[in-house]
């Protein structure tokens, strides 16, 4: 028997509905990530976080939600993962009310940790359930997976306009409270909507795994984060180090296991680890770039945060677009050159941004940001499709807990990345005219400290140090964007090279043993309510 002669049943009306209520919580997890870039210059001067605490208030949601993801992906394979959607979400309500109302720095930081915890148990438990609801039927999966990298690729987008109208009426801590009136919106209907789905045969959750991977990836996140910040130290160092053993022993203990929290065996097919690498370096290009702009969009070209985020909407457009028409094009080309030519095609955008200067070029950024995003959307969606369907429908948790490892760990490495990055070349290039002192040193840390310390000067010096700060900044722009367009170029060679494999038709089938799987899962079904 093979899978092209089983015949299973297509899903229903039921299930789209229910994929409708899972993009809720997508949705808004990368929401809050955009609108953070927004409200940063307001929460910054608010609370006085200097330049490490801002990386640290946007990096902190996603390293947590990385560290976590392998964990709670497991966890819902095993409790439920309807279940556990349902208890991140109530999670993600309250820590965003934290969120909004933190009256210092590390208290904001703090919550942001919470909405980490919180939200590594959305993200496998949605993608969880789809490649339950979906796994029969490779066509509908893709498509199914197209509107779940849509929805989170249109909260990108939705973000900083939702945000910028918060910001132009009320408080930088408003943008938090979007979460709240969507994960009520869950809660209500989730459980009449959603079926739960466990794995009957799962054993129990291997207490010290869970441990080993947080202290294999937490050092190393760490690490990478301060190396990038503050150049070569002791300390970054020995925390990688420490990192990579926790990780190697929890390689080996993943190894003896009967019931791993991490299926190594899947990295040993090709096109799933070739997929979780174009997804954890694009990831890093795109959260590192599209910070980077929206600081350059804001301190640089002095727009207010809702003309940010409007600016900003046509590229979020063109991403939900060919997010949504790859998984039908990888059906008549292979989704190897598809992915392939949509990374080309994102280098280009990089490659137009290089071009932009300080005193003009804002249509130039609009256009290569759309796209950049533009040629995203087909390597978002189908590695992500590849990646489930290489997974058997029980063990679906933990795959996509992988494949949302790499994507959030990626965009919160971006962060910190790109954003060291761009502070070393504003660093190094600004031509400040004030003398040493307290004022130098607060301009050259950030170009948000240079605007500061302008206010507090007389006019003729105060617009010298303006000008200087943004021609500094749209040089770190620069680099930022060069270095994007080789790494998406390098990683299109990649997807050419290792994902040729994979045909056309329904990248990523059920193979002939997954039927049994799927029965085997469906027995576990509870009907919604």
């Amino acid at each position: 028997m093979t899978a092209t002669a089983v015949e299973l049943p297509s899903a229903g009306r039921k299930e789209w509905i229910a994929l409708a209520v899972l993009a809720l919580p997508t949705l808004l997890v990368s929401m809050d990530l955009s609108v953070l870039n927004l409200a940063l210059p307001h929460l910054s001067a608010d609370l006085g976080a200097d330049s490490v605490q801002q990386l640290w208030i946007i990096d902190t949601y996603g390293f947590v939600v990385a560290a976590f993801l392998i964990t709670m992906g497991t966890l819902g394979d095993k409790v439920g993962r309807r279940k556990l959607l349902l208890i991140g979400a109530a999670a993600f309500a309250l820590a965003s009310v934290a969120a909004a109302f933190s009256t210092t720095t590390w208290e904001l930081i703090s919550a942001r940790a919470a909405m980490g915890v919180a939200g590594a148990t959305l993200a496998p438990s949605t993608l969880a359930l789809i490649a339950n609801m979906f796994y029969r039927n490779p066509k509908q999966m893709g498509a199914a997976i197209g509107v779940w990298v849509s929805a989170f690729m249109g909260g990108l987008a939705l973000g900083p306009v939702a945000g910028g109208i918060m910001l132009h009426f009320f408080w930088w801590g408003s943008v938090f409270l979007l979460a709240v009136p969507v994960m009520v919106l869950l809660l209500v209907a989730g459980p009449l909507l959603l079926p739960e789905f466990t794995n009957p045969q799962a054993g129990r959750l291997d207490p010290l795994s869970v441990v080993l991977s947080l202290a294999g990836l937490l050092p190393v996140i760490y690490g990478i984060k301060e190396l990038a910040q503050n150049g070569w130290d002791v300390l970054p160092i020995v925390a990688i180090v420490a990192g990579v053993v926790f990780a190697a022993l929890f390689v080996k203990r993943q190894q003896s296991l009967a019931d791993p929290l991490v299926d190594l065996r899947l990295f040993g097919n090709r096109q799933v680890s070739a997929a979780l690498v174009i997804n954890i370096f694009g990831a890093v290009v795109g959260g590192g770039t599209i910070f980077v702009v929206n600081v350059w969009l804001q301190a640089v070209r002095g727009l207010s945060p809702l003309h940010a985020g409007l600016l900003m909407l046509p590229s979020g457009v063109a991403m939900v677009a060919t997010a949504m028409t790859a998984p039908a094009i990888a059906r008549k080309v292979r989704p190897a050159y598809v992915v392939a030519a949509g990374l080309t095609v994102a280098a280009i955008g990089y490659l137009a941004l290089t071009q932009v200067h300080a005193n003009g070029g804002l249509v130039l950024v609009i256009v290569g940001v759309t796209i950049t995003s533009a040629g995203s959307g087909p390597q978002a969606a189908l590695t992500t499709n590849l990646i489930l369907a290489a997974s058997p429908p029980e063990r679906s948790g933990a795959a996509a807990s992988l494949s949302e490892t790499c994507g959030q760990l990626g965009i919160a490495l971006g962060a910190g990345v790109m954003g060291a990055v761009a502070t070393a070349v504003y660093g190094a290039q600004l031509d400040s005219p004030l003398p040493a002192g307290p004022t130098a040193d607060e301009a050259h840390q950030s170009i948000i400290g240079a605007l500061s310390a302008a206010g507090r000067l007389p006019g003729g010096e105060a617009g010298q140090l303006v000008s200087a700060a943004r021609t500094a900044f749209t040089d770190s722009l620069t680099a930022v964007c060069l270095i994007s367009a080789v790494v998406l170029l390098g990683l299109a060679v990649i997807a050419a090279r290792l994902l040729r494999d994979v045909g056309g038709g329904a990248p990523g089938g059920p193979p002939p043993e997954a039927v049994e799987a799927v029965e085997a899962a469906e027995a576990s079904v509870e009907p919604a309510g």
